[in-house]
C-alpha cells in the first residue's frame, strides 16, 4: 500500500477503533470492498456499500484538527476498505490514507450534503428491532420450507426481493435498510466502553456482521462472506458518531446530526429524513440512506466546497 494522500488525526483511540469497526463489518460481506472517503473541516466521513442490501452505509468519525496535506485542504476520494482498515492505528489514533482506487459506480451519486427533512410514519426503536428480527426469522423459514431441490438462487431471490422491499411503516423506507442498520451494529443499543480495554482489542460477543448474520442470512437473501483481512476483530460502535454528511468549510452540519447517546440497554434513536430522491435512516452510530423506488440515478454534487 502507497501512502499519497496524507494522514488524519482522530480525537481519540476511540474514533479510531470504531471506525475499524465499521470497516470489518463491511469487509465481512465483501472482502474487496471500496469505500468513499470524504474529509471537511474535523469531520471524517466513510461511504460503504454492503452487497445484497442495496443500500449506503455511512459512518463518520471526529478529527482533532483539520485534514491537511501540502496544499490539500479537503479530502475526498475511493479506497480499498481493506487498506484503511490496516492503515489505522488504534493506539496512535491516526490513519494513513491509502492510494485511491477506482471506485464502483456507486461511489459517483452519493446523498446531498444538505436539504434533510423529518419523514414520518417511523416505527419506535424497540419497534424498528422487532421488524427486523421478525422479517430475518421469515426467510429464514420460508427458505427451510423450499427443501433442498428447490431452494435455488432464484427461489431466495424471489423470496428475498418479496421480503426487503416491503415498507417500514407508514413510510417508503425498504425493510432492507433497517436490515442493513441492525447487521451493521447501527440500531445496537449504546454500552460504555470500558475504562480498561486496550484500544485495537475486541470480544467475541461483538463479532463481525451483527446478531442476526448466523446460517447465510446477513444479507438480504445472501450469504455473508468472511471476516476480513488480517485477523482483526470487530467490535459494535462505541461512540456517537459525528454527523453522518461532513459539512463544506463556513456552512452549518445537515439536518439530524448525532447528539449525545442515550443510556446504555436504552433503545438507540433513529430518525428518517428526506431529501430530494433519498431517505435516510439515521442512527447515532451511522446512516443508511436509499434511492426512493422509481428515481433516478442522475450525478449528484459531492464534492467539498
Amino acid at each position: 500500500m502507497t501512502a499519497v494522500r496524507g494522514s488524519v488525526q482522530f480525537t481519540d483511540a476511540g474514533e479510531a477503533a470504531d471506525l475499524a469497526a465499521f470497516l470489518m463489518r463491511l469487509l465481512h460481506y465483501d472482502r474487496a470492498a471500496a469505500v468513499r472517503v470524504q474529509v471537511s473541516g474535523t469531520t471524517l466521513a466513510v461511504f460503504g456499500r454492503p452487497p445484497s442490501f442495496e443500500v449506503l452505509a455511512i459512518r463518520t468519525a471526529r478529527l482533532a484538527k483539520p485534514y491537511e496535506h501540502g496544499l490539500d485542504e479537503v479530502l475526498d476520494t475511493t479506497v480499498s476498505a481493506g487498506d484503511l482498515l490496516e492503515a489505522i492505528d488504534e493506539r496512535a489514533a491516526t490513519a494513513v490514507v491509502p492510494e485511491a482506487v477506482t471506485g464502483p459506480p456507486w461511489a459517483g451519486v452519493l446523498p446531498p450534503r444538505g436539504g434533510w427533512r423529518p419523514e414520518p410514519g417511523l416505527p419506535a426503536p424497540r419497534a424498528l428491532t422487532g421488524l427486523v428480527a421478525g422479517v430475518v426469522a421469515e426467510f429464514r423459514t420460508r427458505s427451510e420450507e423450499l427443501g433442498e431441490e428447490r431452494r435455488t438462487r432464484a427461489e431466495l431471490d424471489r423470496i428475498g426481493q418479496d421480503i426487503w422491499s416491503r415498507p417500514v411503516g407508514d413510510t417508503d423506507l425498504p425493510v432492507r435498510a433497517a436490515h442493513a442498520a441492525h447487521a451493521l451494529g447501527f440500531l445496537r443499543a449504546p454500552a460504555p466502553r470500558p475504562e480498561a480495554a486496550v484500544p485495537g482489542r475486541r470480544t467475541r460477543a461483538d463479532s463481525p456482521g451483527g446478531p442476526d448474520d448466523r446460517g447465510g442470512t446477513g444479507g438480504p437473501g445472501s450469504t455473508g462472506k468472511g471476516a476480513g483481512p488480517g485477523g482483526r476483530g470487530s467490535s459494535a460502535p462505541g461512540t456517537p458518531a459525528a454527523p453522518d454528511t461532513p459539512a463544506a468549510p463556513g456552512t452549518s452540519v445537515a439536518p439530524g446530526a448525532s447528539g449525545a447517546a442515550a443510556a446504555p440497554g436504552a433503545p438507540v434513536p433513529v430518525t428518517l429524513l428526506a431529501a430530494g430522491a433519498w431517505l435516510r435512516l439515521r442512527t447515532p452510530y451511522g446512516s443508511i440512506a436509499v434511492r426512493r423506488t422509481g428515481a433516478g440515478t442522475g450525478m449528484l454534487s459531492v464534492t467539498p466546497a
